[in-house]
């Protein structure tokens, strides 16, 4: 079996996906994280059955540990923010996983990581470890660290997020774009909110515009339900996991929101608040054997709830493509093959997102869901 030495930078879901992946078709790969550990960080995810699909396959007991910590959703559902009406609703659950072989999971980012590094050695996870710069050469690819770490591998994949470093050392540095959008995140105990109608369901409540809404989803087997609340607001910029909003000021901009979804804001003890920040599609992303993943490439608005998504399902296709490359010429051209593979893709939910119309009302969401990224057949380079 084909084997070379391979890099990923970034421990998230996307390059603890990758490293599974390279890992299963024979690669060495070590992945390097700048936190100092893993911990309980992050928000709540959708993972859609096309996620799902694509997590079972990674390694045994992984689509098992993510259905055992997270809840299934019984129905995708779109509610008119102001009347209550009911605008779309798909069957998710069981029809879900006949339908698209795999079921809908709403769950915590550290669940899906814990379900992860159980399928690849810690050992291999440098933490601590913050990209500084890159170059490649006859010998490979050269990082260096801030610590003053150095290392070279024959291929690189930068999963390394939105202000990725890997992307600025091969494109050039360019700011993300602060879309003019906030998000409030709350967690809550379901029996506070139980009165809600189809608690158990995933919700999309629809604002007077693009960026105001409400979504809710069950979490941890239904015990508990995670609002994610989004607005228009230019004066904020801080981009964070941790920040503290006001309450109050959640439930004053959705005060004209219907009863239903006004209950679940006054349900909320507290909330987290953060300003939301988007790129363009990029024409390429890779050169020689350095490669990018996820939101390094094609981070995206969370209203098609993909982004997390649509970094699993590259790490399955970069494994697939590298999996018979042998030396940095194949493997050169097996990334290009990845990326010729998943770009379209990938710009169509990036622009989808940005626009927020997605299941607004009754539609096909198979090419969504159906899409199973360890079939689709691979671009030719």
């Amino acid at each position: 079996m084909a084997s070379l030495d391979i890099g990923v930078v970034g421990a998230g879901v996307g390059g603890l996906a990758a490293a599974i992946a390279l890992q299963r078709y024979g690669h060495r790969v070590t992945v390097f994280e700048q936190a100092s550990r893993f911990g309980r960080v992050g928000a709540d995810i959708n993972l859609t059955p096309n996620a799902v699909r694509a997590l079972d396959g990674l390694a045994h007991g992984v689509g098992a540990a993510i259905r055992r910590h997270g809840a299934k959703p019984t129905y995708r559902i779109s509610r008119d923010g102001g009347t209550g009406a009911e605008t779309s609703r798909l069957p998710m659950g069981d029809v879900a996983e006949q339908q698209y072989g795999a079921p809908q999971v709403t769950i915590h980012r550290a669940d899906v990581l814990a379900a992860l590094t159980g399928a690849f050695p810690l050992e291999r996870v440098r933490f601590g470890r913050r990209l500084q710069s890159l170059a490649q050469g006859e010998a490979g690819v050269a990082l260096r660290f801030d610590d003053g770490h150095e290392q070279t591998f024959d291929v690189v994949v930068g999963a390394d997020g939105i202000h990725s470093r890997v992307r600025s050392a091969l494109f050039g540095d360019e700011k993300p774009r602060f879309t003019g959008v906030v998000s409030f995140r709350a967690v809550v105990p379901t029996e506070r909110v139980r009165d809600v109608p189809e608690i158990e369901a995933f919700t999309k409540w629809w604002g007077p515009n693009p960026q105001t809404q409400i979504v809710t989803f069950p979490l941890n087997q239904g015990r508990e339900t995670f609002v994610f609340a989004t607005t228009g607001q230019d004066a904020w910029h801080e981009e964070s996991w941790t920040r503290e909003g006001d309450v109050e000021e959640l439930r004053a901009v959705y005060r004209d929101f219907h009863s239903d979804a006004r209950r679940l804001l006054d349900a909320c003890d507290t909330v987290l608040k953060s300003a939301l920040y988007e790129r363009d599609p990029l024409p390429r992303w890779s050169q020689g054997t350095v490669t990018l993943l996820g939101d390094a490439c094609h981070p995206m608005l969370p209203f098609m709830a993909q982004g997390a998504c649509m970094a699993i399902e590259d790490a399955v296709v970069v494994g697939r493509c590298l999996a018979a490359a042998g030396d940095r010429a194949q493997a050169a051209a097996a990334l290009r093959c990845y990326e010729h593979t998943r770009r379209e893709r990938t710009a169509k939910i990036q622009i989808g997102s940005r626009g927020n119309q997605w299941l607004k009302t009754q539609g096909n969401a198979d090419w969504v869901y159906g899409y199973d990224a360890w079939s689709v057949p691979l671009a030719v380079d």
